[in-house]
Order: structure tokens, then C-alpha cells, then sequence
């Protein structure tokens, strides 16, 4: 197997990690902003017939949550018609969504089989992207994640590892549920999913949604002590964690309350599925990995 593999967003926390992880599927075109921007739609085909991909793998996207909902033609443009206009040029595309297209109503897990109903403008225009790609008619995959974390970049891994020795106490919410998902095990289980779904007769046939998270629950106040538990081992001071409520943090943007994706289907389909949430940390925090690029072997997936 050798293609042509556009990669859009390589800036960001999943884009920089897939840089590597496609890799062995072939050509990777990392394109940045300067080479493919998404915010400019009618470049957009121009540029993808000029690069001629054999694929196009997509995580790039408008993500300040919160920033959205006073830039919604922006995040509209990146989120919903970026994605539209890529499927459009009929090349076999991967695109990243979100668990921000539920409104976390509901006391289980989300299938990919449940009504969406977006609570902010950054939910609505992931979900708007979704189906402009399915509609397009082309062989696809549509990776939903969520509480996403990594070494690089803005996420909240790093801004409570930074808090935490900045301040004295951190007061952190205790009433959102979710997977915390590191962004190298996203990029690592897109490229095997991608290499069996390209290996297949018809990749068409298994075009969908799919889910991609972490296993387990916790709270974003459990994540943040998980955090801490592994600072501990080498920081004598950090802040005093305590418990609040959604209503005690409010932001532009409303939040779902429950974001825990089922990701049985990914699973079943291609015999991908992440570990549980604290193994994901403790393997991230234990790894120094601005200096390291060793591939995880297929053992941290099964």
C-alpha cells in the first residue's frame, strides 16, 4: 500500500501527531495554513487538484469553543464548509468530529446510531461538516473524539499541569462526563483503521460514522486529579484541588454534560479499540515524548 495522503491541521494536537503515524501508509503532504486554508473555500478545490491526493485525512478545524459563539461565520466556514468542499473534489476522505454534537442529555453512552443536537455554535458547525461530507457521496470515515490532550499545543493537560504550580488551589467542574483521549492514540488508531478500511475490496462499503475515544468515565475534576497524582511524584507544591459545578464556571458555550462516547462499532468493524483512560495518561505522562518518536506497537490497542 502507497498513496498520496493530503493532511490538513498539522499544526494541531492530532495533525502534528498523524504527520508520523501515516507515514508507512505512504506520501504525506503536511500542509499548514499557508498551503491549504481552510477558512478560504473557494481555494480550497483549487489547491487539493493542484497537490492530487490520493486521500485526504482532515482533522483540522475551527476549535475555541467558546470563542465560536462570537465568530460563528468562521467557525461555520472551517467547520462545516471546509469540510463540504474537500469531499467535493471525489478523493476517499478521513474527517475528525466531535462528542459536541450531542447535548449530553442522555445517563449512557452515545452511539453513532443518536440523534445529534448540538448545544453551541462550535457543536453545530462540527455537525453541519458531518453531513456535508456524507452527503458528498464519497468513501469516507468520520472520527468522533473528544476531551482531546496531548504534549503540544493548547489543551487542558498542559494548562492544569502549568496551574497547578502557578496557583494555590484550582477549583475544577465535577458534574461533565467524558474520556479523556490522548491525541498520539487518536493518530495511531486512525492509521491502522485506515490501512484495514484501505486494504478492503470497497471501502465504501464501511464509509461512516465512527467513534474514537478512550475507555472509562471520569469527570473533568477526576482527570484533573489524575493529573496531579502523577505530578506529585516530582512536585513538592501544587495547588489544592476542589470540586465545582458547571453553574459555579459558566462560558459562552454550553457544554454537554455527558460526552462518553461507545465506540463498539470502530471495534467490530476494524478490531480497533483504545485502552481505558488513566492507562492512556499514565503511558503519556510516563513518556517523554517531545524527544521521542517511537510508534506505539498495536498492544495499547486491541
Amino acid at each position: 500500500m502507497c498513496v498520496r495522503i493530503l493532511l490538513t491541521g498539522v499544526n494541531g494536537q492530532v495533525g502534528w501527531e498523524l504527520q508520523r503515524t501515516l507515514a508507512p501508509l505512504g506520501e504525506v503532504i503536511a500542509a499548514d495554513r499557508n498551503m491549504l486554508d481552510l477558512a478560504d473555500s473557494a481555494a480550497i478545490r483549487r489547491t487539493v487538484a493542484m497537490l492530487a491526493p490520493d486521500l485526504i485525512v482532515n482533522p483540522a478545524a475551527y476549535t475555541a469553543v467558546d470563542r465560536a459563539e462570537s465568530e460563528p461565520g468562521l467557525a461555520h466556514a472551517i467547520n462545516a464548509i471546509a469540510p463540504g468542499e474537500l469531499a467535493g473534489c471525489g478523493i476517499p476522505l478521513v474527517h475528525f468530529s466531535t462528542d459536541y454534537v450531542f447535548d449530553g442529555r442522555t445517563s449512557g453512552t452515545y452511539a453513532e446510531t443518536d440523534t445529534p443536537n448540538p448545544l453551541s455554535v462550535y457543536g453545530a458547525s462540527k455537525l453541519a461538516g458531518e453531513q456535508a461530507v456524507r452527503h458528498a457521496g464519497i468513501p469516507h470515515l468520520i472520527l468522533r473524539t473528544g476531551w482531546v490532550y496531548g504534549v503540544r499545543g493548547r489543551n487542558f493537560l498542559l494548562t492544569m499541569q502549568r496551574l497547578a504550580r502557578e496557583r494555590d488551589s484550582l477549583a475544577v467542574v465535577d458534574d461533565q462526563f467524558g474520556a479523556p483521549t490522548w491525541s498520539r492514540l487518536i493518530a495511531e488508531a486512525t492509521a491502522l483503521t485506515l490501512a484495514r478500511w484501505l486494504e478492503r475490496p470497497d471501502p465504501a462499503a464501511t464509509s461512516g460514522v465512527y467513534h474514537l475515544t478512550c475507555g472509562g468515565r471520569t469527570s473533568w475534576h477526576g482527570f484533573t486529579a489524575a493529573i496531579l497524582a502523577h505530578m506529585a511524584t516530582a512536585d513538592t507544591k501544587l495547588a489544592r484541588l476542589t470540586a465545582t459545578p458547571t453553574s459555579g464556571y459558566p462560558t459562552a458555550a454550553v457544554r454537554p454534560a455527558n460526552s462518553q462516547l461507545n465506540c463498539d462499532k470502530l471495534a467490530a468493524r476494524f478490531g480497533v479499540r483504545l485502552p481505558d483512560w488513566e492507562a492512556a495518561l499514565s503511558l503519556c505522562l510516563e513518556q517523554n515524548l517531545p524527544r521521542s518518536t517511537k510508534p506505539l506497537s498495536q498492544e495499547h490497542m486491541t
